[in-house]
């Protein structure tokens, strides 16, 4: 092992304990009752391990919290994928007036904070009469991102174009190239989008707490944040809150790790 690597391996490995210390501790909170978290210390281990956390989660109504997280996030994702792709599309590959200079200042649009277009937003979707609906928590997000066109365009500039006039050639039209070559060619790049896309709006917080209240359109961190204010003392309870809100991310993650990694990869290469 090189000096460089004596110094590397460990600084990785404590910034990994770091990151990951909070999370085991908090997955044994969830498991530890509520009386032993109060009475023993938080680094204990539970004794017993006991599920009555969860079930309290249950008979707290979270089940509803997460299918309205998973709904939203699932049709916001569909939308996310599909306008991007066509606007990245327009911006690659089509010609007409205008075309660089439109894509530069949607582009700058990324500078403005997010907060800035709350209040814009809220009275928008009060004014339509969309305040505290489904509809209120996904159109904002469903036509796309900055980020997201500025990825796929690049990318999309990087495909041969003889693949594009090959297929002009066997008479594909504009969503026929799309669909059968640039999609394809852009597996990677699209899952990586997919798992960014899921992981900032399965925790989405300020917007859905502006723009919904009472528990029908309640979205998990929201949710997480309620049972902070009305169970004070039962930090076990949010404990078990989290831990539920952290599982579907992890393992999306796992089952996506190759695409992601071959997405960087493939970014690296251009």
């Amino acid at each position: 092992m090189t000096s460089r690597n004596a110094l590397i391996y460990p600084s990785l490995l404590v910034g990994a304990v770091i990151t990951l210390v909070p999370f085991g501790l908090g997955l044994l909170t969830s498991f530890t009752s509520a009386r032993q978290f109060n009475t023993d210390s938080p680094l204990s281990l539970p004794k017993p391990p006991t599920l009555e956390n969860y079930l309290g989660l249950a008979d707290a109504g979270f089940g509803r919290a997460i299918v309205v997280t998973a709904l939203m996030t699932a049709v916001i994702l569909l939308g996310q994928l599909v306008f991007s792709v066509l606007a990245a599309y327009a911006f690659a590959r089509l010609e007409f007036p205008g075309r660089d200079a439109l894509f530069w200042v949607y582009l700058a649009t990324l500078m403005v904070p997010a907060t800035v277009t709350v209040v814009p937003l809220y009275l928008m979707m009060a004014e339509v009469g969309l305040r505290n609906t489904f509809w209120a928590l996904v159109l904002p997000f469903l036509f796309g991102s900055p980020y997201a066109i500025f990825l796929l365009r690049g990318h999309f500039r990087t495909i041969p174009g003889d693949l594009v006039k090959a297929a002009r050639l066997d008479g594909a039209n504009t969503l026929d190239v799309i669909t059968h070559v640039m999609v394809p060619a852009s597996r990677s790049i699209l899952v990586t989008l997919a798992l960014i896309t899921v992981v900032s709006q399965w925790n989405s917080f300020l917007w859905p707490l502006v723009i919904t209240s009472g528990s029908r359109w309640q979205v998990l961190t929201v949710a997480t944040a309620g049972l902070q204010s009305q169970y004070i003392a039962q930090w076990t309870l949010v404990m078990a809150a989290t831990t539920v809100a952290i599982v579907p991310l992890l393992v999306l993650f796992i089952a996506l790790s190759r695409n992601i990694a071959r997405s960087i990869v493939v970014t690296g290469i251009k």
